[in-house]
């Protein structure tokens, strides 16, 4: 247990966005030369533009996860594991990214909400399976053997968020919720402070700028990832 703030610390909630990925050489959708400046979402991230223009929408997720060999975790996603690995209490990882660089910063558990890269959804049998080669619209579900029925298994635009109510609970039960690199836009994500704050939980943000919903945070550090996250977590671990 921790004494963070003037208070003791047991449950902790993470929440990570693109922020913290982007300092690996991930490219963020709403930044300056982001992906959404070189594709409009509506081409690739709604179900609708599936069903429009499959061929686009499995080409743009297949280079997005062959491009994950090319970047590395970074000290912030090591630091989230070291806090997962020696915090007395509960550490409850949620990440808004679609990347494994928390995993393979170490981390055991991680709930990805918007889904993973390098799995693909059998809309046939509902089945999730890794993606370790590209996929289109002649491939076969490994599930079910379906043909033509493999589709990226992210989150798009009008579809619910995996694990809500995990989520939810975690944040009605937690001591502190931080947020890293997440942009405040986003719904439900964007809600969690709020969630987290009317439960009695203590918040803080880091981030490189101020977000919209900074004002929410009891606390916030500004500045990049990899040396705002270390210097959080040396402080709790410390007081553990």
């Amino acid at each position: 247990m921790a004494y963070f703030r003037n208070r003791f610390v047991q449950r902790i909630v993470v929440l990570t966005g693109a922020g913290i990925s982007a300092e690996s050489g991930v490219p963020t959708f709403r930044d300056k030369d982001g992906l959404w400046e070189k594709h409009d979402p509506m081409d690739i991230a709604t179900p609708e533009a599936f069903a429009r223009d499959p061929a686009l929408v499995y080409r743009f997720y297949n280079e997005r996860r062959n491009k994950l060999s090319s970047v590395q975790p970074n000290l912030a996603h090591t630091a989230l594991a070291q806090l997962q690995s020696h915090f007395p209490g509960e550490v409850f990882l949620v990440t808004q990214n679609v990347d494994d660089l928390h995993e393979r910063g170490g981390s055991e558990q991680v709930c990805h909400m918007h889904g993973q890269l390098q799995a693909m959804l059998c809309t046939a049998c509902n089945s999730s399976s890794p993606a370790t080669v590209d996929y289109n619209s002649i491939s076969v579900c490994p599930a079910c053997t379906s043909r033509g029925t493999l589709r990226p298994d992210v989150v798009w635009f009008g579809e619910i968020p995996y694990f809500i109510e995990e989520i939810e609970t975690q944040l009605a039960s937690c001591d502190l919720f931080i947020a890293i690199g997440t942009s405040g836009l986003v719904y439900p994500a964007a809600g969690f402070v709020q969630h987290a704050r009317l439960c009695g939980a203590t918040t803080v943000e880091i981030n490189r700028e101020i977000s919209d919903v900074t004002e929410l945070f009891h606390h916030q550090r500004q500045g990049l990832a990899t040396i705002e996250v270390p210097g959080l977590v040396r402080e709790l671990l410390q007081q553990a």
